[in-house]
């Protein structure tokens, strides 16, 4: 028994010092970014590092999850790690392969490089530059696509969570034998069949597992070059000005997104309704008016930080911020959500959105709730 207690703590500590480390890296990002006159990628990825300073504490004192999911989480980080690994080892054997063919003149190798996914990839990293102030409206869509992460996450709380615990408790039986080898009969499976406290912490664990996803790439991209990450090259490149010597956009979100949901947990934000509303708001309307400002923005804005902005993307983004505000929290806190929005992306600012929205609109709703006192919803 204390062996198996002993094992529980040490990936519970593990887990912890895995956020530990995202903070010091992502501090040594953000110096780098400034460093390099990219005052908003620096100042985001600082931001990023105090999040997960504040997570990884939160983690050691309270835990995000019951025995053996962190052992779960643990096992992940350590999967993509060496999926990372891999990936690093195989771009940088055929980069050396690639120079040594230029250097010898072999054109069956500079053919063979045009034919191959991987060397196109290669080649159009180290041959070109992969930022641009501008991306096209095409890969814009795509980038944006990323936000319906939002949608996900409404789902699987209300329904998809719940069917994996009563999976995995039917499937994980304390005393199967390759369950007691892993994980030790110290206890059974932490969860019952429909318990809301499974779906709280699986949301959690989602939302952790794809931060592990994109961040160890991210960081590789950032520290050793663009060609050596694998989420840049299956997401096609669609790097701008803003996440060179930066974090990516995605991990901006990704972090707001545990930073609101652990308040939640902690019940500093009670009403998981109001944690959606925030998301949601983050998510759709950032994009509704990114794309509509795009694609039918004429009356130009520029700001004072020179970002250029449109009024039809901003009406586009105020209404979906209301429409989702209504229909999660009721019209009174829908307008706090959508003028907190308004507030944050469109007011000059030097710290990306992504990562201010799906934190700030969350925590600036409760508080109006505590003052104002009214039910949240329709009433």
């Amino acid at each position: 028994m204390e062996y198996w207690l002993f094992v529980e703590s040490l990936y519970n500590t593990t887990l912890s010092l895995f956020f530990f480390v995202l903070m010091s890296l992502m501090y040594y990002i953000g110096v780098k970014g400034y460093r390099a006159k990219n005052s908003y990628g620096g100042i985001s990825s600082i931001l990023c590092g105090i999040c997960f300073l504040i997570n990884g504490y939160y983690n050691s004192v309270i835990g995000f999850f019951a025995y053996p999911f962190m052992g779960f989480m643990v096992w992940w980080i350590g999967m993509i790690l060496i999926v990372n690994l891999i990936f690093t080892s195989i771009i940088r054997i055929d980069v050396k392969k690639m120079r040594l063919e230029v250097k010898n003149g072999n054109k069956e190798g500079e053919n063979s490089r045009d034919k191959s996914v991987l060397r196109r990839y290669i080649r159009r990293m180290t041959e070109e530059d992969p930022y641009r102030e501008e991306i096209p409206f095409k890969m814009e869509v795509i980038r944006k696509s990323f936000h319906l992460t939002g949608f996900l996450l409404v789902i699987a709380y209300y329904g998809i969570a719940s069917l994996i615990n009563d999976a995995l408790k039917i499937i994980l039986q304390p005393g199967e034998p390759v369950y007691f080898f892993l994980w030790g009969n110290q206890s059974p499976y932490p969860y019952e069949f429909g318990d809301i406290q499974a779906v709280v912490e699986l949301i959690m664990f989602g939302i952790i597992g794809a931060l592990a996803f994109v961040i160890v790439s991210d960081i590789i991209r950032i520290v050793w070059g663009p060609e050596y990450s694998v989420f840049n090259f299956l997401t096609k490149s669609m790097l701008r000005n803003k996440e060179k010597n930066a974090a990516g956009p995605q991990i901006y979100i990704i972090t707001g997104f545990i930073f609101s949901y652990m308040l939640y947990m902690a019940e500093i934000i009670p009403d998981v309704r109001i944690f959606f509303a925030g998301i949601l708001i983050a998510c759709l309307s950032d994009a509704s008016a990114a794309l509509i400002g795009r694609r039918f923005g004429k009356h130009k804005v520029i700001l004072r930080n020179k970002d250029v902005k449109s009024i039809e993307g901003f009406i586009a983004g105020v209404v979906v911020a209301y429409i989702i505000g209504l229909v999660l929290v009721g019209p009174v806190y829908a307008i706090v959500g959508a003028l907190i929005f308004f507030l944050t992306d469109y007011l000059p600012s030097v710290t990306a959105d992504n990562i201010l929205n799906p934190i700030v609109i969350p925590i600036g709703i409760q508080l109006v709730v505590i003052l104002l006192g009214l039910p949240i919803g329709w009433f």
